[in-house]
């Protein structure tokens, strides 16, 4: 191999590593922690990371403590996930779901300060909602946002709910920070997360988590119905099918990781 080509290769498995650390830890970096973690010098790590962040892979915390993702590689990962659901058996198992339970469920994913839906399939009730796939919600008002939120780094979590303006789209929108801690750790203790009509009037949700092969949540699993047709107590009856469910799409996620 020419050198060019060799050093490039080099930079390259630099900048993969780099990444790699960060996707790996649960706070942002520091460039010599980095440096120690992943064996690579210093001054090659603040070269490769200012190269990294003009990219909008990477970003400095607003605190200038660490690195962490940036939005042009969570960019990266959505996209890659919704190309994946291609090899999954996703939409399948939503099918599947909706038979078992007659309302609507998705999978959604954690971007920024949002969550978008990747895959959903609707029921067959004339009253519902019509999302698709790259469709948007907020985050603090939905069961896949909060149950995401729960399962993040305290610092993380804390980040992306004080850089925004936690709107209260109905009067059940919880918008304290107190009342949402306390709805996360209990979302970590139950396995799962619901939406009381938080984001609009009428409609209620729950939510399990979706693991990689790490046993990290990459994903959320929900089901969606009218309030009128479906209270809360009914749709916690769902929850043994949504996690089984979730456990066949973290199954796949998992045998795709590692092929």
């Amino acid at each position: 191999m020419p050198a060019s080509r060799s050093e490039s290769a080099s930079a390259l498995q630099k900048s993969m590593t780099i990444l790699g650390g960060l996707l790996d830890s649960d706070r942002p970096m520091g460039l010599a922690e980095i440096a120690q973690q992943t064996n690579i010098p210093r001054q090659t790590v603040y070269r490769i990371a200012r190269q990294l962040e003009d990219a909008g892979l990477i970003r400095r915390e607003l605190d200038g403590e660490g690195y962490t993702v940036g939005g042009a590689l969570l960019d990266i990962s959505i996209n890659a996930l919704r190309l994946a659901n291609h090899s999954l058996p996703v939409r399948g198992v939503l099918r599947n779901l909706v038979d078992a339970t007659g309302e609507t469920c998705n999978v959604g994913i954690l971007d920024r300060d949002e969550v978008v839906y990747i895959e959903r399939v609707e029921c067959d009730w004339p009253l519902r909602l019509q999302f698709g796939p790259g469709s948007r919600v907020p985050v603090h008002a939905t069961a896949i946002g909060k149950l995401m939120l729960a399962h993040l780094p305290s610092r993380t979590r804390t980040r992306i709910l004080t850089s925004q303006i936690l709107t209260r789209y109905t009067e059940n929108t919880v918008t304290d920070m107190d009342k949402l801690d306390k709805q996360f750790r209990k979302i970590r203790k139950q396995g799962f997360a619901t939406n009381d009509q938080e984001n609009l009037h009428g409609m209620v949700a729950l939510s399990v988590p979706v693991f990689d092969n790490r046993q990290r949540v990459v994903a959320g699993l929900a089901i969606h119905a009218a309030r009128a047709r479906m209270d809360l107590i009914e749709l916690e009856s769902h929850f043994p099918k949504l996690r089984s469910a979730a456990d066949i799409i973290s199954d796949s996620i998992s045998d795709l990781l590692e092929t």
